[in-house]
């Protein structure tokens, strides 16, 4: 089923992002943790495409499986590094085989060794290109990603912004945002971003706090910033793995439970492939169900067309 017509019908809706393993042991421990995600009932989940496209077999072999037979609809990750239009051409009849009807198409990371992107003779610039490429080719549902916090590469934040209602005008019909944790920011961006005629659904994209080393790169490597009071919690327990990642339940949950009863549509969670801190979220986000509760003043982060 297309994800665009599960937002509509079915709000919040919640999902799951995760990234293909390298080994056999990892895959195994992959699906146990798809497995007891299931019981949570998400509405899809996603599967990461590897920098260059490495992980491309492997991303299309998993969203196969997770679609077929575990019954879970999916939306596989695609970018456009390093490949020719007509190599991308192919991937995607790949994935339209597996039965997946949903796409999130990203311009990718840089291949290991390059620093920055450069575009493959042949191929495409962006997103922007690459979700034209497919609405205008394919019966995929299409999907893109959005910056709260600007893009490390974006010229201004008004730029980035113009970057996502281009995603929007080329045929994506709904956006996930990368990580944040200033929930002022995310709803700052909605705002701006129906002023400039962005009407999509626009997801959460909230990462729980695993580890204290971990946050600290995954922040640096894509401009989100964390809040100070939340990074002097996080220095004062540093030294207590448990403690870090009891704090980044406790703060994920709160942060969730604010978003969902101010509007937003549903939430998109980072797992990193671990369903324990995915899954007491979630769990405490349905037995609260706060977004039965309505904020005043708060605008609900999704069109009603």
């Amino acid at each position: 089923m297309r994800i665009d017509s599960l937002i509509q019908e079915n709000q919040p809706v919640f999902s799951f992002e995760f990234f293909p393993p390298k080994t056999d042991e990892g895959m195994a421990n992959l699906f146990e943790t798809v497995s007891k995600l299931r019981e949570l009932n998400p509405a899809f989940v996603s599967v990461t495409y590897g920098a260059g496209g490495s992980t491309r077999d492997r991303t299309i072999a998993i969203i196969g499986r997770i679609k077929n037979e575990l019954g879970i609809e999916t939306m596989a990750h695609f970018t456009c590094v390093g490949a020719t239009v007509d190599e991308l051409r192919e991937v995607l009849d790949e994935i339209a085989a597996t039965g997946v009807e949903n796409v999130i198409a990203l311009r990718g990371d840089p291949p290991v060794g390059q620093d920055k992107f450069v575009k493959t003779e042949g191929g495409l610039g962006n997103a922007d290109e690459l979700i034209k490429l497919i609405s205008d080719n394919y019966d995929f549902c299409v999907s893109g990603a959005c910056y709260p916090e600007p893009h490390p590469e974006a010229v201004s934040a008004e730029d980035d912004l113009a970057h996502a209602k281009q995603k929007v005008d080329n045929g994506a019909s709904f956006l996930v945002t990368q990580l944040f944790f200033d929930n002022d920011a995310y709803f700052d961006y909605v705002d701006r971003a129906r002023e400039i005629g962005i009407d999509v659904p626009i997801i959460p994209g909230i990462m729980p706090i695993g580890g204290y080393e971990q946050i600290k790169r995954f922040t640096s490597m894509c401009g989100a910033t964390i809040p100070e009071r939340l990074m002097s919690e996080l220095d004062a327990r540093q030294d207590d793995p448990d403690a870090v990642a009891d704090l980044g339940v406790a703060y994920a949950t709160l942060q969730c439970a604010d978003l969902l009863a101010r509007g937003a549509p549903g939430i998109h969670f980072y797992t990193l492939n671990k369903s324990p801190a995915t899954r007491a979220i979630l769990s405490s986000l349905h037995a609260a169900r706060p977004w039965d509760r309505t904020l005043a003043g708060g605008e609900p982060a999704v069109s009603a067309a």
